[in-house]
C-alpha cells in the first residue's frame, strides 16, 4: 500500500507537470534548434526528482485520505492504549522518533508505514489485522514497519524513483520528437504528433520501469523482516507471516488486491512477477528461519 500510494502519487505529478510546461511552451524551447539533449537531461533530472520529493513530502497525508486512517491522539480504549505504548516502545528501540499511530478500516490483516523521514513517520494497521492477529503477532508486524522506518526506505525509494523519473521524462520526449519528425514530418518545432506520443510514452514508460522500484520494494522487505524479529522476536515474525499466509489462501479473506504487507494471493510468475511489490511469503519465511539476527 505504502509503495502503491507514493507511485500513484508520483505519477500523477509527473503527468501534471508535464502537462503544465507543454502548456507553458518550456517543450517548445528545448526544441527550437533540434532538440538539445544536455538541456533535457537537466530538465528531466530536474522535473524528476521533484516529482518523487514532492510525492515523498505529502506520503503521510496521502495514505490518511486514502485509507481513511484515524490517528490515535488520545487512546479511547486500552487496545489503542497498548497498541501507541507498542509502537512508542518498538521506535525507541529502533532509535527513531516516535511515528503517529493510526487505524484505518478495513476487514482484511492489512498495515503500513510512511513518511519523509524517520522522525516524522506514520503507522497505521488495519481493523481486521488487530482483531484477528494476536499480540506477539502485532507486535512483529509493528516490528517490520518500524524496520522500513528505521531503514530509511521511503527516502531511498524516493532517490530510485528520481532516477527512474529523469529516465521516463528524458526518453518520452526523446521518441515523441522522433515520431513527431519521422511519422509527422514535422521539421521544425513540435507539433501534435510530440506531445500525444510523449503523454503516451510517458505512461508507458513510467509502468515499465516502475519494475525496478518493484525489485527494490521486494529486496527492502526481507530486511524489515529482519527488523521485525529483531524487535518482537523470530518466533513472533515467522508467526505472523504464517498467518498472513493462511489468510492468504482462503478466497474469501484475501482478495486479489493488494492486502497485509502487499501480498496477493498466490504464487506468481513471469511477467506478472516483475510487479509484485513484495516477496512470495514462503521465500520471507524461509529467509527469515535461515538468517543470522
Amino acid at each position: 500500500m505504502r509503495l502503491l500510494l507514493f507511485f500513484g502519487t508520483n505519477l500523477a505529478v509527473i503527468l501534471i507537470a508535464s502537462v503544465t510546461l507543454r502548456l507553458l511552451g518550456v517543450d517548445s524551447y528545448l526544441a527550437q534548434n533540434g532538440i538539445q539533449y544536455g538541456s533535457l537531461l537537466a530538465f528531466a533530472a530536474v522535473f524528476g526528482f521533484a516529482g518523487s520529493i514532492i510525492s515523498l513530502l505529502i506520503s503521510k497525508r496521502m495514505a490518511k485520505w486514502s485509507t481513511k486512517a484515524r490517528v490515535i491522539e488520545s487512546p479511547r480504549t486500552p487496545a489503542e492504549r497498548w497498541l501507541v505504548d507498542t509502537v512508542a516502545q518498538l521506535a525507541k528501540n529502533a532509535g527513531i522518533g516516535m511515528p503517529e499511530v493510526a487505524i484505518f478500516p478495513a476487514s482484511q490483516s492489512n498495515a503500513f508505514a510512511t513518511g519523509w523521514n524517520k522522525n516524522d513517520a506514520l503507522v497505521a494497521v488495519s481493523e481486521g489485522l488487530l482483531s484477528r492477529f494476536n499480540k506477539d503477532e502485532i507486535r512483529a508486524v509493528l516490528g517490520h514497519e518500524i524496520g522500513h522506518v528505521a531503514n530509511g526506505d521511503m527516502v531511498t525509494l524516493a532517490l530510485i524513483q528520481g532516477v527512474v523519473n529523469t529516465f521516463v521524462i528524458f526518453a518520452s520526449r526523446v521518441i515523441g520528437s522522433l515520431v513527431d519528425r519521422v511519422v509527422f514530418r514535422n521539421e521544425s518545432g513540435h507539433g501534435i504528433g510530440f506531445f500525444v506520443v510523449s503523454i503516451i510514452a510517458e505512461i508507458v514508460l513510467g509502468i515499465l520501469a516502475s519494475t525496478i522500484v518493484f525489485w527494490f520494494s521486494r529486496r527492502r522487505e526481507f530486511r524489515a523482516d529482519i527488523a521485525g524479529a529483531q524487535l518482537a522476536g523470530r518466533g513472533a515474525m515467522i508467526s505472523a507471516l504464517q498467518r498472513l499466509k493462511q489468510e492468504s489462501e482462503v478466497p474469501d479473506q484475501m482478495p486479489d488486491t493488494l492486502q497485509a504487507f502487499g501480498i496477493n494471493r498466490g504464487a506468481r510468475g513471469g511477467l506478472s512477477a516483475l510487479f509484485m511489490t513484495h516477496p512470495p511469503l514462503e521465500d520471507r519465511i524461509d529467509a527469515l528461519t535461515r538468517a543470522q539476527l
